[in-house]
């Protein structure tokens, strides 16, 4: 019966982790994991705690810098950004005003929603601007010639 609480809590941490994205939930579930088979051969409960205790706390301690180490994005390990990363630093033509609350910029072709970086800036159609920051799908955009070359 232990053992199916500890698969339980395995499982919930699991779920956790997939909405927190923290990587580190994610390594006492793995101790639970662990627990549950020390119960499974008929552990005493105190046995179990310290499994769970000792695979967590080694995971964490072993585990995680390797995860985070490979985790870190492209411009702190020096590759070359792809993706949202490297849109950091794109040139684009304002194609409908953009202010803080909407417009439309066109960057390498492609057409995306943009605000003004700092919220009180307007940029006209035609203005050259580049991109500072991206938020989900839409970036924020600050004029071309007061940046230096990304």
């Amino acid at each position: 019966m232990e053992a199916v609480l500890w698969i339980v809590l395995a499982i919930a941490l699991v779920i956790g982790e997939a909405f927190t994205a923290t990587i580190l939930v994610i390594f006492f579930a793995a101790g639970a994991a662990a627990a549950a088979g020390a119960a499974a051969l008929g552990a005493p409960l105190l046995v179990q705690v310290i499994v769970f205790a000792l695979v967590s706390g080694l995971s964490v301690a072993a585990v995680r810098p390797i995860v985070m180490r490979h985790a870190r994005p492209a411009i702190e390990t020096g590759d070359t950004p792809f993706g949202i990363e490297a849109m950091a630093g794109a040139r684009g033509t304002v194609v409908d005003a953009v202010d803080a609350g909407r417009g439309m910029v066109k960057i390498d072709g492609e057409l995306w929603q943009a605000r003004s970086f700092d919220g009180n800036e307007s940029f006209q159609p035609g203005d050259r601007v580049r991109v500072v920051k991206v938020r989900g799908a839409t970036v924020l955009v600050w004029h071309d010639d007061d940046l230096p070359d990304v």
